[in-house]
């Protein structure tokens, strides 16, 4: 049985300077636009039933299937609807905090007296008995210190203005609205979101249209970007297990 072995203009092998140079035109056809997040997709109104009876006009100024408003505003109320968040967030925290313990102890315990003396003896095997007569008694001494110092200090302020227009998601049974909604935006240097969800009140909304978000009710505000920049403030791995609390020092 003959074995047979491939032709040497077929037998090639893989530098790793090409490996290197693949995986690093893999990184630059990577996708750069803005990624959807779900959990804030924006909501729309049901559809218009289209069903033949539905469409057949009968001369009426309202029509089944058909969105007529002639005494209302133009606030957002049903499914679907726009509305505009107006950010007006401004924090401002600080903490300090400072703590010291300090503990010593000091224990003492005489030579006891037996019989009316105080016993005495030697130690048998490490020096000669002579030397050492009398010298070792039953007294004995214990004394231990410990300290303990930490403080910390803590200061954050945080600003976020702007305007980000959501839809509203649902219509709850004592008429507050629903609303969430991101807002995508593509830079040079990277993707920026803003990302808002929570609870608004019909009477909050403004003739504009528009409402303070220091208005929305259980209200998730996000803010957050990726990109080289993004990724240039962040901590390293390594740096943030150093600053974690599982570093034991």
């Amino acid at each position: 049985m003959t074995q047979r072995t491939a032709h040497p203009m077929f037998k090639s092998t893989i530098s790793p300077v090409a490996v290197l140079s693949l995986f690093m035109l893999l990184l630059t056809g990577c996708d750069t636009m803005p990624h959807r997040d779900p959990s804030f997709a924006a909501s729309y109104p049901a559809p218009l039933a289209t069903t033949p009876q539905q469409q057949a006009s009968s001369g009426s100024i309202y029509q089944a299937g058909r969105d007529v408003v002639l005494f209302q505003d133009s606030k957002a109320r049903r499914v679907g609807d726009t509305l505009t968040i107006v950010l007006t967030e401004s924090t401002n925290a600080s903490k300090n905090s400072s703590n010291s313990i300090n503990k010593a102890q000091n224990t003492t315990i005489a030579n006891p007296t037996i019989f009316g003396a105080s016993p005495s003896f030697a130690l048998p095997g490490f020096l000669p008995l002579a030397a050492v007569a009398g010298g070792n008694n039953l007294g004995s001494s214990l004394s231990s210190s410990g300290a303990f110092a930490g403080g910390t200090k803590t200061a954050q302020t945080n600003s976020l203005t702007g305007d980000i227009t959501v839809t509203i998601a649902d219509v709850l049974p004592n008429g507050n609205l629903v609303v969430r909604g991101e807002k995508r935006i593509n830079l040079n240097a990277g993707n920026e979101y803003v990302k808002v969800s929570g609870i608004v009140r019909p009477v909050d909304i403004q003739t504009d249209n528009s409402v303070l978000s220091n208005r929305v009710a259980d209200a998730t505000i996000v803010y957050n970007a990726e990109g080289a920049e993004a990724d240039s403030s962040k901590m390293g791995w390594l740096a943030r297990f150093f600053n974690s609390p599982w570093m034991p020092y």
